[in-house]
């Protein structure tokens, strides 16, 4: 099909892998002329092959961890490759959800761009110039460049950084558009919202009251000491250690969005209970989830 939409993702964002899916498909009204598709880590040995090598993050080498909550993020790169660098895709990240419909996305002008994208938020976009790669639509006869697995493995050789990498500051900037913020609403939720993303990962609303099993940031231009202090913080006591829990996100109606999805995901039998338990144990999913499942309202709106 000339049209998909990718959700890269790995084992401990499968359950957001597959909402985002359902609110794809539940909130288009032309699911017949696209494909959703899953880039799952698990399929790429050449992620697991690298696991504690060190490679260049911002500047600081780091070991790569597979079991890390973002350990697909190379992966977004891969749909023009999987579309035989034929056609259109859009490539989201798996806490993004769909509240429009996502063909009005995969079918806009592109004015000749290979990408279309937004600004990251904060310093990162303001002063670096950082784009959001988190959400893109993607022309992908223009980027027949993009080789995931060689690139990936550049990074442990220290002649790609990951940062600009996934910042897109290495593409021409002139082969680049910008898309309008509601396509990759960053912890907003509105009447324009088009593409919700719970991007803030210490408040996705499915993992509060979870261990953090992220790895944050080692380079802090504005206050370079805090840095450091995370550098020894890691190097005393461990990737995860210190770093507290996932809270709860601060606007109920992110949550009870994610939530309704959810439920309508149960009922239709895209989700188990039995997974969910699952993944309760593992500590990938809070371990009240069943229960605001119970307390969740159904969702307005068409459910596909």
């Amino acid at each position: 099909m000339e049209h998909c939409v990718f959700i890269h993702t790995n084992h401990k964002q499968i359950v957001g892998a597959l909402v985002a899916e359902h609110a794809l498909r539940r909130n288009s009204r032309h699911n017949d002329r696209f494909d959703v598709r899953l880039i799952e880590h698990k399929d790429y040995p050449f992620l697991r092959a690298r696991e504690g090598q060190l490679y260049l993050r911002d500047g600081v080498k780091r070991p790569w961890l597979n079991d890390d909550l973002q350990s697909f993020t190379p992966l977004r790169f891969m749909p023009p490759e999987l579309m035989g660098y034929q056609g259109r895709a859009v490539v989201i990240d798996p806490d993004i959800f769909a509240v429009g419909d996502v063909w009005e996305l995969l079918t806009r002008d592109m004015s000749g761009k290979a990408i279309l994208c937004r600004r990251r938020a904060g310093p990162k976009g303001r002063i670096d110039g950082c784009l959001a790669s988190s959400v893109m639509l993607l022309d992908c006869a223009r980027l027949t460049h993009w080789r995931v697995e060689e690139q990936f493995n550049e990074m442990f050789e220290f002649q790609r950084d990951y940062q600009p990498w996934i910042c897109l500051r290495q593409e021409p900037r002139e082969t680049i558009g910008l898309l309008e913020n509601e396509w990759n609403d960053f912890d907003k939720l509105t009447g324009r919202t088009k593409m919700l993303h719970n991007t803030r990962r210490r408040t996705q609303p499915w993992k509060a009251g979870l261990p953090i099993d992220w790895r944050p940031a080692e380079r802090f231009r504005l206050f370079p000491p805090l840095a450091w202090l995370m550098r020894a913080r890691r190097r005393l006591f461990g990737e995860y250690a210190l770093l507290g829990r996932y809270q709860p996100h601060p606007d109920p109606a992110q949550e009870a969005f994610f939530f309704g999805l959810l439920k309508e995901l149960v009922e239709k039998g895209g989700v188990t209970e039995a997974m969910l338990r699952e993944q309760m144990r593992q500590n990938h999913v809070r371990h009240d989830a069943l229960e605001v499942l119970e307390k969740t309202p159904q969702l307005a709106g068409a459910w596909q």
